[in-house]
């Protein structure tokens, strides 16, 4: 048996059961022992999409994926993807082949550019040592929660596997959590046993159901209220004392409840920029305090109070334990009564800025909102349009949102959605977009055809960057450089097979409504023109920070 075959074979013992990317010379054998050995290859139409396809799969289903590329130009292709991956510290393999040759022309140093953008690189080094590296690359993946790269050399991929070289092969045992230490545990629960007014706020290291049911059995102990940030939004969704999501994308409810706090605790949550509105939602005099189980997170963002060392569900178990009585503290009457009414941005007023041909955002979610199923999947890409989509779409739990922004590129939405479809198939995928990332990711419209995805796809069309437009343009700059005329979203949507209506007024969603109510079995595009001159209150809110 050769390398390829080894490895392939490998990797899917350790758990990997999909595998996405686009294949070449160098990557076609271990692609193909993957298939061989069970997994479910995904062929994406450009290898960015496929990295962050598999990205997002791995986010949503809770298990390692990987995207498997050609030597030098498909890895440089997927670098994007990469770094999103990388940044957001998702267990994801990249299976790389690699050719060692300077003069080659697909060479590049694959371990430098790997590591530049945060992620892990290994390599195979021998017949005699590939499986063991192969299971070390998926080990590190997912105990570690690291992307990493795999890099097999071309040279290594023609030598020979030992006999019984796979026997008993499967993913090592992971460690065991990490313990808070008693004084620390003293220290925290002492806090919330005075604290008036106290919040959670979950991010990434909470998206369990054991971490999650952790911090709602401590909240309801201690009187807390529970947000998140944007990545573990729906954590709590049908939580009555749940804030949804903190920083910039908080309804003026959440953040007044959130700023008025004398006790913020976060809970794999890096407090950073965004969630805490660079800062502005930390009010004078209250306690700041990081739960993390890894050293380097604590503190890496803003001073605090005191930092904790363990893992979430391990914490909140610990602390609730040493809690002695259980308090009412911000789980006042008032503030149950404010959040069944005043939550939800959908809750806000707004003055409706539609016509003319165009429809405003909040009016067109709100409809989608109301007329799309509860168990959804919602994927967002980035630009001046997210904020809408991503809090205007109620989601039944933090599987329902799959928010790659870490490296906050425009253009990953919808592979974002292709992999979230995949993980989560008894759900209906909204991919939400702007024109700029639709047009930037076209290309994958023939992917979620060819793979039958009932999705919904939702381009806000406002025909610029418009980010840049409402940055820039109160200066009086010329906004020539990221403004574009019309283009027919639609009719790209019809040419790759999908059903497409273009909305301009909420008469023109009824096609979706039958849509919806025929039971969706292929996908539908709707090009959305919504008006170009509104700047979002999330934008506001982070050019407020520069």
């Amino acid at each position: 048996m050769l390398v390829p075959e080894a490895v392939g074979r490998a990797l899917v013992a350790c758990g990997i059961d999909h595998v996405f990317g686009v294949v070449g010379s160098g990557n076609f054998h271990v692609t193909n022992a993957m298939v061989a050995a069970g997994a479910r290859y995904v062929a994406t139409r450009h290898e960015g999409g496929g990295a962050t396809a598999a990205d997002s799969y791995a986010r949503v289903s809770g298990r390692p994926a990987a995207v498997s590329v050609h030597q030098g130009c498909g890895f440089t292709n997927a670098m994007t993807g990469v770094a999103e991956a990388a940044k957001s510290r998702t267990p994801l393999v990249v299976v790389a082949a690699e050719v060692m040759e300077p003069r080659s022309n697909f060479f590049v140093d694959q371990e430098a550019m790997a590591r530049s953008v945060g992620a892990v690189p290994h390599r195979v080094t021998s017949g005699e040592e590939a499986v063991a590296q192969a299971v070390a690359a998926v080990a590190e993946a997912v105990h570690g929660r690291r992307t990493v790269v795999l890099n097999l050399p071309l040279p290594v991929q023609e030598q020979e596997v030992p006999d019984g070289a796979l026997d008993g092969v499967g993913m090592p045992s992971a460690p065991a959590p990490a313990e808070p230490s008693a004084e620390d545990v003293q220290r925290l629960a002492a806090a919330l046993a005075t604290a008036e007014r106290p919040v959670f706020v979950a991010g990434r290291g909470s998206r369990s159901a054991g971490a999650r049911d952790a911090l709602r059995t401590l909240g309801e102990k201690a009187g807390v209220l529970l947000a998140t940030s944007a990545v573990a939004k729906g954590l709590f969704f049908d939580d009555p004392w749940q804030l949804d999501v903190s920083g910039g994308f908080s309804s003026p409810l959440t953040a007044e409840l959130v700023g008025d706090a004398d006790l913020i605790v976060g809970w794999g949550c890096a407090l950073n920029m965004w969630t805490m509105r660079h800062g502005r939602l930390i009010g004078d005099g209250a306690t700041v305090v990081q739960v993390d189980d890894t050293p380097g997170a604590l503190g890496a963002h803003r001073d605090l109070t005191f930092g904790v060392l363990g893992d979430v569900a391990r914490t909140a178990e610990a602390v609730a334990g040493a809690l002695e009585a259980t308090r009412t503290a911000y789980r006042t009457p008032e503030v149950r009564e404010r959040l069944a009414a005043q939550l939800r941005w959908r809750d806000v007023p707004f003055d409706d800025r539609g016509g003319d041909g165009r429809i405003d955002p909040r009016t067109l979610t709100i409809a989608l909102d109301d007329l799309l199923p509860a168990q959804r999947v919602v994927a967002v890409d980035s630009g001046n349009f997210m904020g809408y989509p991503s809090m205007f779409l109620s989601v039944p739990d933090e599987e329902g949102f799959c928010f790659t922004q870490a490296f906050q590129s425009v253009g990953l939405g919808l592979a974002t959605a292709i992999g979230s479809a995949l993980a989560r198939p008894d759900r209906l995928p909204v991919a939400a977009l702007g024109d700029g990332g639709a047009l930037m990711a076209a290309a994958e419209l023939e992917t979620v055809v060819r793979l039958g995805l009932a999705m919904l796809v939702v381009v806000y069309d406002d025909e610029a960057y418009g980010a840049e437009v409402h940055h820039f343009g109160p200066d009086g700059h010329d906004l020539a450089t990221v403004q574009f005329p019309p283009t027919d979203i639609a009719a790209i949507g019809r040419g790759y097979g999908m059903e497409a209506v273009t909305v301009t007024s909420l008469e023109d969603l009824a096609p979706v409504r039958e849509w919806v109510a025929g039971g969706p079995t292929g996908p539908m595009l709707v090009h959305a023109k919504v008006i170009r001159d509104e700047a979002s209150w999330w934008l506001e809110e982070a050019f407020r920070g520069h």
